[in-house]
């Protein structure tokens, strides 16, 4: 399909970000997408649905929920903080895109958001480009499910290789011994992270020991391999795709192996060391805190938050000049937004805290925000979410 990307994620970014903040915790939020039939030619409709078991809303307050600056009563005294533009945003964007959105929800059981877009259809088909280095290498797709072993081995038959599949990491075993014995050894095993009877990672320990170092060995999963990472690279797995699987992400992870083995040092090269810097981050979520502060703090940054604009200014005016070398500022914040406090910042007595760098961090990504943002006084303009290589680029430009 032929879409705005960047324009999709903000409108999904939003109608999730609001079911995560009103979501307690132990409830559940699912996303559905569905495809449907379109009365226009070389077009799909597709319907979106984002479904909560959160708080609620009053049947009044749905009424309005599409109009700029609303907010249930129940959200702000449950010290959930926002401006109530984010759905304002989110329908105009919506309706500039053709689609409609709607909302069904029920006070103390929840909220279901669906969005329709049209979207054109491409008349280019996806070619993937061939591997001579794949071609007839055998490969074993480890599964319980088996519709996800069955989606793997069409993709890998596309490749060019051979495929089999087990929905057991005891039988993967047992035919990875059966294969090398045969003299016809599988070069790949693609395993589920989690199954029933042994976990990915065991099952890895377990082919290991008989397949050797030649064979790849992928980890499956739709969750975040982080808090396994180390102990099951020390378990021999080479590489982690994340499901669902896309044919293009696969084989980029197949091939990985055949591109040389400069990459990790070149990614290496790239990092950036800013040990004993200081950011303020202003930023009223608390998710939005958590996620910016992860990135920062790995680079060696020292990170002080600021829950509004007003908390920043304030900071600012009783910190000694050079305590800190940047400003990240959210645009959307209760009491005192970001453009305000950038041009307070500006109009400080002291100069060295005047001409400290401010860079916009916000959803609204449009070129007429990026205008405001450098009118208000900032020197650059992020947009969420957080791409990570461009804030350190940013950084790295701003604080050299």
């Amino acid at each position: 399909i032929i879409v705005d990307k960047l324009r999709m994620n903000q409108v999904f970014l939003n109608i999730l970000s609001n079911a995560i903040k009103f979501t307690p915790n132990g409830g559940t939020i699912s996303f559905c997408v569905s495809e449907k039939n379109s009365p226009i030619p070389d077009h799909a409709v597709f319907e979106f649905r984002i479904k909560d078991t959160g708080i609620g809303m009053t049947r009044e307050f749905q009424k309005t929920i599409f109009e700029a600056f609303t907010r249930e009563k129940t959200s702000t005294v449950s010290g959930i903080q926002g401006t109530g533009l984010g759905m304002a945003i989110t329908k105009s964007i919506v309706d500039m895109m053709g689609g409609t959105i709607s909302v069904n929800s029920e006070e103390g059981k929840g909220s279901e958001f669906i969005v329709t877009i049209p979207c054109r259809l491409s008349n280019k088909a996806i070619e993937i480009e061939s591997m001579p280095e794949l071609q007839g290498l055998r490969a074993l797709v480890v599964d319980d499910d088996t519709d996800s072993c069955l989606s793997v081995c069409s993709m890998l038959r596309k490749l060019g290789m051979r495929p089999d599949w087990t929905s057991s990491g005891r039988e993967a075993a047992i035919r990875s011994k059966e294969a090398k014995e045969q003299e016809d050894a599988f070069r790949c095993y693609i395993i589920d992270w989690q199954m029933p009877d042994m976990n990915g990672v065991e099952v890895t320990r377990r082919i290991r020991k008989i397949a050797g170092e030649d064979a790849s060995i992928i980890i499956l999963t739709a969750y975040d391999w982080s808090d396994i990472e180390k102990e099951a690279t020390e378990a021999g797995v080479t590489a982690f795709c994340s499901k669902p699987v896309f044919l293009s992400e696969l084989r980029d992870v197949l091939s990985a192996p055949f591109r040389g083995g400069d990459g990790e040092s070149e990614t290496e090269e790239k990092k950036v060391d800013f040990t004993g810097r200081k950011v303020l981050l202003a930023e009223d979520n608390e998710l939005n805190q958590l996620i910016a502060q992860a990135i920062l703090t790995e680079s060696g940054l020292d990170v002080v938050i600021a829950n509004n604009g007003e908390e920043a200014v304030r900071l600012m005016e009783e910190s000694p000049a050079g305590t800190y070398d940047i400003i990240l500022m959210d645009i959307q914040m209760p009491v005192m937004d970001g453009y305000q406090a950038s041009r307070l910042i500006r109009a400080l007595e002291d100069p060295e805290k005047a001409r400290v760098p401010i860079v916009a961090v916000t959803a609204n990504a449009f070129e007429e925000d990026r205008k405001l943002a450098l009118e208000a006084g900032m020197n650059g303009h992020l947009a969420k979410p957080y791409d990570i290589p461009k804030m350190l680029e940013t950084l790295t430009d701003l604080m050299a």
